[in-house]
């Protein structure tokens, strides 16, 4: 059994890590403000506010097997190194893919990322160069795994990217669901589950280095498709043309008045992450439509005609859809 300390683990993706490194028998600690969650039942909570000089008092006078961070604040990451960086005998990073300076076209992890935040709090449009900054921070740690995260779904995912279709399609039935005429675009998913599970496997084996963790290359097609068939819709997909959904203030990606997963040609690279080192190190993913049936169900759950995060609400669906005919 090995001492695990997770940093953020009361959020979607470190929770299930938490959850996953305690299912695997360590002795696991979240150390979070605790205002995304509950630490899992099993695990050591110790609230801090990472901003607070002090927040590691409470962990830093240990030594830890593994150390598993989130942060996308790059003094928050630098402050944990200082307090804990010579008791972990492993660290590992979650990042992300958006730390490519060019996401138009394949991406492999020596393929060149932005330059990094000067400074220690990136605003929400400086992710990924607040996300290349914590990896420069991490970097000078003696045995640290950098994980370049693409997007993740499954169940518990409150972005609300993933589940939009299989529980739209749920809702409406028979009756018609507006689509992105984005069918050849690109696309990868990769559970949480399964991402967890091979992030807590590889820091266990003291891998280290920097690699994606990214699901199986599909595309948006192939996704809605599977989306339309687990939740047995039996209606018409409208087809909407990028520039009609443009001119009627439809956003791409995410947002309240979104249609998800589609993408922008600048960041088609988000779905040509390459895995061939990730399969290396041992990444095993389940079949997709397992991820998207998990995902209805937790979307019944929570409320298929519910106020999302991303997606259009059926309301203006069902508007957008009268116009669009309208013009047919």
């Amino acid at each position: 059994m090995s001492s695990v300390l997770v940093l953020g683990g009361t959020s979607w993706v470190g929770g299930q890590i938490a959850h996953e490194a305690l299912r695997r028998g360590h002795d696991v600690t979240c150390l979070a403000r605790g205002e995304s969650g509950d630490a899992p039942a099993g695990a050591a909570f110790v609230q801090a506010d990472r901003s607070d000089p002090r927040a590691y008092d409470q962990v830093s006078g240990r030594s830890w097997n593994l150390v598993i961070d989130l942060a996308r604040q790059p003094g928050q990451v630098r402050s944990a190194i200082a307090a804990l960086g010579n008791g972990a005998a492993h660290w590992t990073f979650v990042s992300t893919g958006s730390v490519y300076a060019d996401q138009s076209g394949p991406l492999t992890e020596e393929s060149p990322v932005l330059e990094p935040l000067d400074g220690e709090t990136a605003e929400p449009e400086q992710y990924g160069e607040g996300k290349v900054a914590c990896e420069d921070a991490v970097r000078h740690l003696p045995r640290h795994l950098i994980v370049r995260a693409g997007l993740i779904g499954g169940p518990g995912d409150r972005s609300d990217r993933l589940g939009h279709y299989v529980a739209r399609f749920a809702l409406a039935g028979d009756e018609p669901v507006l689509v992105p005429a984005v069918a050849d675009q690109p696309m990868q998913v990769i559970d949480v589950r399964d991402l967890a599970e091979w992030i807590v496997a590889s820091a266990e084996a003291g891998l280290t280095g920097v690699v994606h963790g990214a699901g199986e290359r599909t595309t948006v097609g192939e996704l809605v498709a599977s989306s339309a068939e687990v939740a047995g819709f039996s209606g018409e997909q409208v087809l909407a043309d990028e520039s009609w959904l443009h001119d009627h203030d439809v956003e791409e990606w995410m947002g309240p008045r979104s249609l998800p997963l589609w993408l922008p040609h600048s960041h088609h690279g988000m779905g040509l992450m390459s895995d061939a080192l990730s399969l290396q190190y041992g990444l095993e993913r389940r079949p997709l439509s397992d991820t998207i049936a998990a995902t209805l169900d937790d979307e019944r759950g929570r409320g298929l005609g519910r106020e999302r995060r991303a997606g259009l609400s059926r309301e203006d669906e069902l508007a957008l859809l009268t116009e669009l005919r309208g013009q047919s």
